[in-house]
């Protein structure tokens, strides 16, 4: 009996300040891949060193990131901001790279309720997939919470429109019960059947293999991939003496973006204020598993992140990130502080002070055991997708 070959898909992605983006779209890659499918990612975001792809097939375009928090100006790998020479080569490289694949799915990150930036490659790829014989299952993948951009009421009709021109399916990362779709795009209703909730994902295998009680009773702080943590990680350390943890050993995380300047300025700050009980590092490749066995954890409060808190039923303090227009990190935040699932301090109101007070609540608050959300997105996606692969075979 000759085996059905396994379904091709195609995943784009492209992450331009943070990480979060292209961790949740390798997750999501690794979980298709156990599903039986063969996994293609296209990557547009600079490399980072230490995300773990193995089995999965990564297409790295040439990179590009935004030149700071507003997202206006793209910089290439030499620092460039992007000019109409490398979009066109941009573009080039990746439907080259979709035609050689020639997929049976195509899955969009976030686009068309984000990356706007991304249209001149973004809008020729789904083109393509709209006329090629036979016509690949086009999938948007997005997280829970969409940018503020979408409030404008005209910038939702043209999302709207874009989904019903294009995308067979919306599958949204998160879970209902804790915020719908409808709350950050406000024309969700008319998604009707295109819409799939598929919980939330998470990297359930980040840290097999680690010491189980790697980390016990430390204090972790972390800053995600680094790119914006830094005020956050200075006044955590400047906190520390003022918390009853202050006696405990204190792990500092830089995030693999982290400037060399930066990463030299929290160890010398870490050595004047830590009285021998605080490590610097960038990342940790048992960094779940730590925030397992923490007393507490303090971080940033992008998805990813988040996740992994809940996940591990952490006690947490978390400092969303608010520069610019963002709002998805206070939105969630908010959401989860109001259900005791973790402790808030606001950007605006960050201090060594406050700070130190939100830890000390965090220490003395009870871990919860089970999972109070469903995160089991990962695995729900690769099987919708399945799912749908088979439905198109009929």
């Amino acid at each position: 009996m000759t085996m059905s070959p396994r379904p091709r898909v195609f995943l784009y992605v492209q992450h331009l300040l943070g990480i979060g983006h292209l961790k949740r779209a390798l997750t999501l890659a690794r979980a298709l891949q156990a599903r039986g499918l063969r996994v293609t990612l296209a990557s547009g975001g600079f490399e980072v060193p230490g995300l773990a792809a193995e089995e999965i097939d990564v297409v790295q375009l040439p990179p590009t990131g935004a030149a700071d928090v507003t997202f206006r100006s793209l910089l290439d790998a030499a620092g460039k901001p992007i000019d109409d020479a490398w979009r066109r080569a941009r573009c080039e490289a990746l439907l080259n790279a979709y035609h050689r694949v020639d997929p049976q799915v195509l899955i969009v990150e976030l686009f068309p309720f984000g990356r706007r930036q991304m249209r001149f490659e973004i809008l020729p790829l789904l083109e393509a997939a709209a006329v090629a014989q036979p016509r690949p299952l086009i999938v948007s993948s997005v997280r829970d919470i969409v940018g503020g951009g979408q409030r404008d009421a005209a910038r939702q009709r043209e999302t709207l429109a874009l989904v019903e021109r294009y995308f067979d399916q919306v599958m949204v990362h998160g879970d209902p019960s804790l915020i719908a779709f409808g709350r950050s795009f406000g024309l969700a209703d008319e998604l009707g059947a295109r819409l799939h909730y598929t919980g939330y994902v998470v990297d359930r295998a980040a840290s097999v293999g680690s010491d189980p009680a790697a980390g016990r009773d430390e204090v972790i702080v972390s800053a995600g991939g680094g790119a914006v943590g830094r005020t956050l990680l200075e006044t955590a350390l400047r906190a520390r003496h003022r918390t009853r943890l202050a006696q405990r050993i204190w792990r500092v995380l830089t995030g693999v973006n982290a400037p060399a300047q930066e990463f030299a300025a929290i160890e010398l700050l870490a050595a004047q204020e830590g009285q021998g009980r605080v490590i610097v590092e960038r990342t940790r490749d048992d960094f779940v598993t730590r925030l397992a066995n923490c007393a507490v954890s303090v971080s940033q409060a992008g998805y990813n992140t988040v996740m992994e808190l809940l996940g591990e039923n952490a006690r947490a303090v978390v400092v969303p990130f608010a520069a610019g227009a963002e709002t998805e990190q206070s939105l969630r935040a908010g959401l989860l502080a109001e259900r005791g699932l973790l402790h808030v301090v606001e950007e605006s109101h960050l201090s060594p002070e406050t700070l130190a007070q939100a830890i000390d609540r965090a220490a003395t608050h009870q871990r919860r055991s089970g999972s109070a959300l469903d995160l089991n997105g990962a695995q729900r996606s690769a099987e919708l997708i399945a799912r749908w692969v088979e439905e198109c075979r009929r």
